[in-house]
């Protein structure tokens, strides 16, 4: 096992790396990942492997890897599959710990010789002992390093951050990244599994157990062909840190799909859910919804129990929230008779003032909006609180007033907010509420469906 995960360990942080196949030429998919690594600031060594050019963009480029005076720990592979098996001889001569099979044309191609070629490049890791992540994978990301062992430089724009994912399919890890941008969730590593030759999801999941740079796991899988190993690995692991999977395959359709796709069935849906059950890993609904809960559990606390306090600036916001918390199994409960009399005090009979409150008629008194909001927190009958603010000219200096009651304040308890505002308004409040710990989402329904996830992992860790 110490091999595997010191393999594993210089696949992520390397001091050097090979391209092989790498290329000056916009064309091939070698020019892309020289692009990614120098674009991406990787801090290593790069060594160009290519017999045919002395330097690629600017980098002395070697006509084979035992030309290459240094050690090397990692090989990006980006040749023709035929060419594969004789190349992972040549890096076991050459002391490399790690390949990343960028290279497609293997098990997931209809023709028998793909099939024929995979066997072989597995039989070939297994005699080796070198990790290999793919065939057929966009890459590796480490954005602590930083590493882009890709074909696409944009991942390097990706906020560094505490959330890994893995992923069977490289279009849906390219999803998860531009997802993060635009929602400003910061990742840790982003893991394109390809078909899984000697590097699956069970092992990648160890690594990332122990791997201090990442909170928590996100995994989107369409079928496994050792379950079992996933679940004994995450059974062990997600005490330390929260497991969650997006798993695709419900229909018959896409079932199929995964086939062609990664060369495996995805399987009876109902038969993973259970089983991701049992092992503690939170399966969720969407591709959304995977980054929306794995952002919440690398910043807040887990709520007690599931009674939910809705407060909203108007009162639309703040009924769209409580019918998702319902659906989802969370109570709107009655505050206690303190709170709801001090409630009572600090706003007009005109606006709703039991939970949910529209904490309208509190615009121009930011201090009303502040001791509604500090008071539920510590009603003991409240185990979370969602807070709802759309931005109008006059409610502009609300959501500082409640940033900096929150932040004072700290809490156990879980606080999820939607202020929702043209850019530049509230970007500051909203940074400075995710830096310490309370999420910010661009819906009440988000919001809402987040908090019942957290509640959900949370009985299920029991």
């Amino acid at each position: 096992m110490e091999r595997g995960l010191s393999a594993m360990e210089a696949m992520f942080n390397p001091g050097s790396v090979a391209v092989i196949g790498a290329s000056d030429n916009p064309g091939k998919l070698g020019s892309h990942v020289m692009k990614s690594l120098t674009q991406g600031r990787y801090p290593g060594r790069i060594y160009p492997i290519n017999p045919g050019k002395d330097e690629i963009l600017g980098i002395k480029a070697y006509p084979s890897l035992f030309r290459v005076p240094d050690t090397l720990d990692l090989a990006i592979i980006v040749l023709p599959a035929e060419q594969v098996p004789k190349i992972i001889k040549e890096c076991k001569e050459k002391g490399i710990k790690g390949i990343v099979l960028i290279t497609a044309g293997f098990k997931e191609i209809e023709d028998k010789r793909g099939e024929t070629l995979q066997k072989e490049i597995t039989e070939l890791a297994h005699q080796t002992g070198i990790k290999i992540i793919g065939p057929n994978t966009f890459g590796i990301v480490n954005l602590h390093l930083p590493l882009n062992a890709s074909f696409t430089p944009e991942f390097s724009l990706v906020d560094k951050g505490g959330i890994s994912f893995v992923s069977q399919s490289g279009g849906m890890s390219h999803l998860m990244a531009f997802l993060s941008l635009q929602n400003k969730v910061g990742l840790s590593k982003i893991i394109g599994l390809g078909n899984r030759c000697n590097v699956d999801f069970s092992e990648t999941v160890e690594y990332l157990i122990q791997d201090s740079q990442t909170k928590v796991i996100a995994m989107y899988l369409e079928g496994i062909d050792h379950p079992k190993r996933l679940m004994e690995v995450a059974e062990r692991g997600n005490r330390e840190k929260p497991i969650l999977a997006y798993k695709v395959g419900r229909s018959s359709t896409s079932d199929k799909a995964s086939q062609f796709h990664t060369g495996s069935l995805a399987g009876k849906h109902e038969i993973y859910e259970g089983a991701f059950k049992q092992a503690g890993i939170l399966m969720v609904g969407s591709s959304e919804e995977l980054l929306d809960a794995a952002k919440a559990l690398t910043m807040c606390p887990l709520p007690e129990g599931n009674r939910v306090a809705v407060l909203s600036g108007q009162a639309g916001p703040g009924m769209a929230a409580c019918d998702i918390c319902e659906m989802e199994g969370l109570i709107i409960p009655p505050f206690s008779t303190e709170t709801q009399k001090r409630v009572e005090e600090l706003l007009p009979p005109l606006a709703i003032r039991t939970n949910p409150v529209d904490m309208g008629p509190a615009w121009y008194d930011s201090e009303a909006a502040k001791g509604i909001v500090k008071t539920v927190l510590e009603d003991k009958k409240i185990d979370a609180v969602i807070l709802c603010i759309m931005f109008a000219s006059a409610n502009r200096s609300a959501v500082g007033v409640l940033t900096h009651l929150l932040l004072e304040k700290g809490t156990n308890k879980p606080v999820l907010c939607c202020f929702s505002s043209p850019a530049g308004i509230w970007d500051d409040e909203i940074k400075q509420l995710e830096e310490s710990g309370i999420p910010n989402y661009p819906t009440p329904e988000r919001a809402a469906k987040v908090l019942s996830n957290l509640y959900r992992f949370k009985k299920g860790r029991g």
